[in-house]
């Protein structure tokens, strides 16, 4: 493939581009807007530095500027958007500081291969995950946009209480959310809202509701979403109530009620899909050899493929919450099915680190019954709202961000053929795919300037 080369969370995403984006005129393609409208044949897509600057038919386009690419055949979606990742390499702490940032710039051009230009990072180790994010807004590493809470919020003893900022008492702790919003600057504030208790999992301390309250209410203040993990439809309404601005999770623990579905369409709240982690479990466990996909091929090195098909597959295999797991995800699958259908927003987050996830969690949306159509609204503009982001990014539309994909194959007919990546745009700038650091071995795509 022929391509051009290529500080802080409260910079702009405006200041954030990278300096160096080129102009494109991308003609003739079928255009799928990341809206929900049906795909437009012979459209015709200009590219101004980081932004798209017009959306046209093709035999209406004028004075078109830049490098001509020919479209005919291909499709043009928005970069795909994981509104939900725990990064590699920070989720435990690490006593090897560059094997653990090394772990994670893999895992981040995992992503940009796979045709995703934006995460959030849903909780982490700070000295990992904010230096990264600083880096990719100062353009100095392949990258998709990084979004970020840090630390997470938790109560002493809830879930997550191993990298989180612990909150007992507002008042008194006030000085721990000042330095977290000070020294972290997070997008959007995770706080874990669950006593557990399902599945195999024991009972754990949960959140007072009325803290919970009181610390997403400060956040607001100083200018930031918030997002809550949860995993029944009590803590959901518990948290939407308290002003959450978005869910980390689905409802997983049993059947969603018709009323929760309703109050789901009318508050439009976003959730985080998370499909994937709970069925990669079984997956690894009965259909290993997924992992020779290209992709995976790509993603991962050889050596942790087979760690994954060996050790990891054994370990699975044993473990009680895999066959619960396995059991559970079609409720999951139907819940989700629901809300979308009666108007809710569901955003696609997959809980994992890898781009091949991502496409993952659109096969399982396929898979619970909502058309490929929809499914690119949710893995686009729909994680672009979870993340406030909507004004800037999720869609191909004039005044946003280029953070684009060109695919050679129809993904409204297949969603695999979202897969079919072309190249990858972000920022206005296309991806050269032989400076990203993947831990495994690219496939050769095929698309000529």
């Amino acid at each position: 493939m022929k391509t051009i080369l290529g500080l802080a969370a409260a910079l702009s995403l405006a200041a954030a581009a990278p300096a160096l984006a080129d102009t494109y005129a991308i003609e003739h393609v079928t255009l799928i807007d990341g809206l929900g409208h049906a795909p437009q044949a012979d459209m015709t897509v200009q590219v101004d530095g980081d932004r798209i600057t017009a959306v046209t038919p093709s035999a209406l386009a004028k004075d078109l500027k830049g490098k001509r690419i020919d479209g005919r055949g291909k499709y043009l979606i928005p970069g795909l958007i994981d509104a939900h990742i725990h990064l590699k390499g920070g989720v435990a702490p690490q006593a090897d500081a560059a094997a653990a940032r090394a772990s994670a710039t893999q895992a981040l051009a995992s992503f940009l291969y796979a045709g995703v230009t934006s995460v959030y990072d849903a909780g982490n180790q700070a000295d990992v995950i904010l230096p990264l994010r600083a880096d990719e807004r100062a353009g100095k590493i392949a990258s998709p946009r990084i979004f970020a809470t840090g630390n997470l919020i938790t109560y002493p003893g809830s879930h997550g209480d191993s990298m989180s900022v612990r909150i007992s008492d507002f008042e008194k702790d006030k000085a721990l959310l000042d330095k977290h919003i000070a020294e972290q600057q997070p997008d959007v504030l995770k706080i874990t809202y669950d006593e557990e208790g399902w599945g195999s999992r024991p009972m754990i301390t949960l959140m007072p509701q009325p803290l919970m309250e009181q610390i997403i209410k400060y956040y607001n203040q100083h200018g930031i979403r918030t997002t809550i993990h949860v995993s029944n439809e009590t803590r959901s309404l518990e948290a939407i109530y308290s002003g959450a601005d978005s869910l980390a999770h689905p409802d997983i623990q049993g059947p969603v009620s018709d009323s929760f579905v309703k109050l789901m369409a009318a508050k439009k709240v976003p959730f985080a899909s998370t499909l994937t982690i709970g069925e990669n479990y079984s997956r690894l466990a009965e259909h290993p050899e997924f992992l020779d996909q290209p992709l995976y091929v790509a993603s991962f090195s050889a050596a942790d493929r087979e760690t994954m098909k060996t050790k990891v597959r054994a370990d699975y295999q044993a473990r009680h919450w895999t066959w619960w797991m396995k059991v559970m995800t079609p409720v999951c699958l139907e819940n989700i099915r629901k809300i979308d259908a009666a108007g809710g927003v569901v955003a696609l987050g997959t809980d994992q680190s890898s781009g091949p996830a991502t496409h993952r969690e659109m096969e399982l949306l396929v898979q619970a019954g909502i058309k490929p159509l929809e499914v690119l609204k949710i893995a686009t503009h729909n994680a672009a709202r979870l993340l406030g982001k909507e004004d800037e990014l999720g869609s191909v539309e004039a005044g946003k961000f280029a953070d684009l994909v060109l695919l050679s194959a129809d993904p409204t007919a297949d969603i695999n053929n979202a897969k079919q990546i072309a190249w990858v745009m972000k920022a206005g700038q296309i991806i050269d795919e032989s400076k990203l650091p993947l831990a495994g071995a690219k496939q050769a795509r095929r698309f000529e300037e």
